[in-house]
């Protein structure tokens, strides 16, 4: 891959696995160097296989430079120290993509919501909290450097019922966080942007897909690799005019058309005639 993120730093948050790991390879593999973020230390730590360290690893073996941080996103001082680590060692930050998020093993069983863990709702504080936490800090080092990009990883599921009212309501909030705080960094020169991926090809979505091969038949084809976001990101970055998609929700796969940003020789489809698509702020701005 190029070398066009040459200089660049970046956080991705909870990249032990699945989307965090793809996206922070993907990274690596333009040359930027990559601050991993997780709990998984070693293996064992968490049902599915993934450690930060075999990620950062990854990122180095894909032409960037890879640095594992071990950090729990419920806990601001933790969250505090990553940030004044890249600071130090960096001297900066050019792009975090928020991916930290609690995903119940519970999520995707049938049933209202009420029926299900009431510890579900412990998306709202790893994967809604934790994102405005992590950006906070972000905010401050980009602002200074006036420039950057601050992404938040979303779905479908802010648009139609998907995985029930905990998963939805952290999906809407973190479209909200990139709209809102596109107007508080418009004059920094810092996007804010969510991005909705569609079914990746991960490890827990290989479970399930297992468990139901019938049910699932030919959505694996279809399926976006965790990689295939980290690559519109870094077109994004790139965009002479980024700043004009700032503040704003986009389908991955759409913004990856519009790029010329493939996966692995195909061009995944967006879902928006199915599933519904973002809906723009209103322009109107109160202080």
């Amino acid at each position: 891959m190029s070398d066009s993120l040459k200089g660049v730093t970046a956080v991705v948050t909870g990249a032990s696995r699945g989307a965090g790991k793809g996206i922070a390879i993907a990274l690596g593999s333009h040359g930027a160097t990559v601050y991993v973020t997780g709990r998984s230390l070693k293996s064992g730590d968490a049902p599915l296989p993934g450690t930060i360290n075999e990620t950062a690893e990854a990122v180095t073996r894909a032409g960037g430079r890879g640095v594992a941080v071990a950090c729990d996103h419920r806990d601001d001082a933790q969250v505090e120290a990553l940030f004044q680590r890249v600071a130090k060692e960096s001297g900066g930050l050019d792009i975090l993509v928020n991916n930290a998020t609690f995903l119940h093993d519970s999520l995707i069983q049938k049933g209202p919501f009420w029926e299900k863990p009431l510890d579900m709702v412990d998306i709202l504080d790893v994967g809604l909290r934790s994102a405005y936490v992590a950006s906070w800090h972000a905010a401050k080092l980009m602002a200074a450097k006036k420039n950057g990009l601050i992404a938040f990883t979303s779905s479908f599921g802010a648009s139609c019922y998907m995985h029930g009212p905990g998963y939805g309501a952290q999906k809407v909030g973190v479209d909200k966080l990139a709209k809102d705080m596109g107007v508080d960094l418009k004059p920094f020169n810092v996007a804010a942007v969510s991005i909705w991926m569609g079914m990746l090809r991960t490890d827990r979505t290989k479970r399930v897909m297992d468990s139901e091969p019938q049910k699932y038949a030919g959505f694996w084809d279809i399926a976006e690799t965790p990689e295939f976001t980290g690559h519109v990101l870094a077109a994004l970055y790139r965009d002479p005019k980024r700043a004009e998609k700032s503040g704003q929700v986009h389908i991955g796969a759409e913004l990856a058309q519009e790029y010329s940003v493939g996966d692995e020789g195909r061009q995944p489809p967006s879902h928006r005639p199915m599933l519904g698509g973002p809906h723009p702020a209103h322009p109107a701005v109160v202080e």
